[in-house]
C-alpha cells in the first residue's frame, strides 16, 4: 500500500511540473529563443522530491521543502539575491519607509553566520557597540550556523522591550563577545545635519529611504538660510551607510550636480535592466518636474566646496552617490575604500504574497566604472583609530559577481594616508592594548571623529596633519 501511494505521488509531482513546463515554455520561448528548460534536472528535482516525501527519517511538508528548494536557487546565485517570504517581504517594504522592528543591525550572511553589515544610529545595536564585520554566532542558546538568513533576522526581530543576547566573533578579540540586547522599534532617521562651525555645514546620510531626496534638501535649505549668506564648505558623510533605493541615490546626486548630468548607469540583460539615470527630477522624484523637491535649493548648492566620507561600511547607493561627486570632479572623496556593491537587485513580487530579490543588472559610474568587487578608492586616504581596522568586502564573499573592468586598476591615486597616532597611558600601554568589550562609538561629525576633523581642515585649505 506504502509503494502505492509513493508512486501515486511522483506521478502526481511529474504531472504538476508538466503542467508548469507547458504554461510556462512559451512564454520564455518568446523571451529568448535560445533559452531551454532543463527537463532532465527538473525530472531529477522530482525523484529527489520523491524521495525525500517517502524515504527521509521524518515526515516533511511540502510546502518546506519547496520553499527550501526556492531559497536554495536564489542564495546560490549571489549574496544579494533571496527569497523573501511574506513577512520577510512585508518587513522589507516597512525598511524603506524607516520604521521597524528589532535591534537595528544591516546583515548579511558569510560563511553559515550572520554578518553585520553596518549597524543603524541610534538603535540598540548602534549603542551597544556592534561594528561591521562581526560576526554573529549565536542568537540566545542557540547556533547560527545552519540557519537561514531569514530565520536568523526572524530571531532577531520581536516585541519591543523583550530581550536577545547576541554572540559575536571580531577580528582582534581572542574570544567572542557578548551583547544583551534589547529590542525595539526602530525609526531611522536618514539625514541628520548641523553647522559645526559658522558657514560650514555637515550632512549625515545613514540610508537611503524612500524620502531621503526631500530630506536632505529641507536639511540643506534649513542651514543655508541661518548660514547668513551662503556655506564656504560642506561635508556629506556616508560612512556605514549600506545603501539602500536607488532614486534616493540619484535625488542626493542631483542636489550637487548640474541638472541632467548622468548620475550612473546600469547594464543588465533585460531591456528594464539597462537604465541611464541623470540629475533630472524624472529619475528622483515620483511627480516628476511637478514634485521636484530640489527646484527651490539656493543655486550655490551646486558649486559650495565638498567633501564626501567613505569607508569600507558603506556601500551600494552610497557609493553611486560618492562615485558620481568623484567623477564629475565635484567632490573630494575622503576616507577609506568602500565595499563594492555594484550590483542591482529588483524586488519582483509573486502572486502568493512573498518575493524574491533578484540581482539583475550592474551599476557604472559616469565614467564607466564598475565598483563591483572593488569599491570607491577614496582620493585622500584618512584611516580612523575608531574603526575595528578591519572590513569585509564584497570580494570577500562567496559567489560575489565579478568586476567586469580591469579590477586590478585603481580608480584614482590616493594621496598618503594620515592616521591618527596612538596615545601612551601613564602606565606606558598604548591604547591599542587596552581592550575594551562594549567600546561606545564615537559620534559621528563630532570633535572626536578624526575623518570629519580632517575633512573640515581640507575645506579650510589646511594641510593634513596627524592627530597629536
Amino acid at each position: 500500500m506504502r509503494a502505492r501511494l509513493e508512486k501515486f505521488g511522483l506521478v502526481a509531482l511529474g504531472a504538476l511540473l508538466g503542467v508548469m513546463l507547458s504554461l510556462n515554455y512559451p512564454a520564455i520561448a518568446d523571451k529568448d529563443s535560445k533559452t531551454q528548460l532543463p527537463l532532465d534536472d527538473l525530472r531529477a528535482f522530482a525523484e529527489v522530491f520523491g524521495k525525500i516525501k517517502s524515504d527521509y527519517v521524518e515526515p516533511v511538508e511540502d510546502k518546506k521543502l519547496i520553499t527550501e528548494a526556492i531559497n536554495g536557487m536564489l542564495s546560490g546565485l549571489d549574496p544579494h539575491s533571496a527569497y523573501l517570504d511574506a513577512d520577510g517581504f512585508k518587513e522589507l517594504q516597512a525598511g524603506t519607509q524607516g520604521e521597524f522592528g528589532g535591534l537595528g543591525i544591516e546583515v548579511g550572511m558569510e560563511d553559515g553566520f550572520v554578518k553585520v553589515v553596518s549597524p543603524i544610529e541610534d538603535t540598540p545595536a548602534y549603542k551597544a557597540g556592534l561594528k561591521p564585520n562581526d560576526l554573529i554566532i549565536k542568537l540566545d542558546d542557540t547556533p547560527v550556523k545552519g540557519m537561514s538568513l531569514n530565520d536568523a533576522v526572524k530571531r532577531m526581530r520581536g516585541k519591543p522591550d523583550t530581550q536577545i543576547v547576541l554572540t559575536v566573533l571580531r577580528k582582534g578579540e581572542n574570544k567572542p563577545l557578548i551583547f544583551p540586547l534589547m529590542r525595539a522599534v526602530i525609526k531611522v532617521q536618514s539625514v541628520k545635519y548641523k553647522a559645526p562651525e559658522p558657514s560650514y555645514a555637515y550632512v549625515r546620510i545613514t540610508q537611503f529611504q524612500e524620502h531621503t531626496g526631500e530630506d536632505l534638501a529641507k536639511a540643506l535649505k534649513t542651514m543655508h538660510d541661518e548660514s547668513n549668506g551662503g556655506f564656504k564648505g560642506l561635508v556629506l558623510d556616508l560612512r556605514n551607510n549600506p545603501g539602500g533605493l536607488l532614486n534616493g541615490a540619484v535625488g542626493v546626486s542631483a542636489a550637487f550636480l548640474p541638472r541632467n548630468e548622468l548620475v550612473v548607469y546600469t547594464e543588465g540583460r533585460t531591456n528594464d535592466a539597462k537604465m541611464r539615470l541623470t540629475a533630472n527630477p524624472e529619475n528622483y522624484s515620483k511627480g516628476g518636474a511637478r514634485d521636484d523637491y530640489l527646484k527651490n535649493l539656493p543655486a550655490d548648492i551646486k558649486a559650495v566646496p565638498m567633501v564626501v566620507l567613505v569607508n569600507g561600511g558603506s556601500a551600494s547607493a552610497s557609493e553611486i552617490v560618492a562615485g558620481a561627486l568623484q567623477d564629475h570632479k565635484r567632490a573630494i572623496i575622503l576616507g577609506t575604500q568602500s565595499f563594492g556593491k555594484g550590483s542591482v537587485q529588483t524586488i519582483l513580487p509573486m502572486n502568493n504574497g512573498t518575493a524574491i530579490k533578484l540581482t539583475t543588472a550592474r551599476y557604472f559610474t559616469p565614467k564607466g566604472r564598475s565598483i563591483q568587487a572593488k569599491g570607491i578608492v577614496p582620493d585622500i586616504v584618512v584611516e580612523d583609530a575608531a574603526d575595528s581596522g578591519f572590513y569585509l568586502r564584497e570580494a570577500d564573499l562567496t559567489r560575489h559577481l565579478a568586476n567586469p573592468k580591469d579590477a586590478n586598476t585603481p580608480s584614482a591615486e590616493p594621496i598618503k594616508p594620515a592616521v591618527p597616532e596612538k596615545d601612551n597611558d601613564k602606565d606606558g600601554k598604548s591604547d591599542k592594548d587596552v581592550k575594551t568589550e562594549h567600546q561606545t562609538p564615537v559620534e559621528p561629525g563630532s570633535k572626536n571623529d578624526f575623518q570629519f576633523i580632517q575633512a573640515m581642515n581640507l575645506l579650510k585649505g589646511l594641510q593634513i596633519l596627524q592627530k597629536k
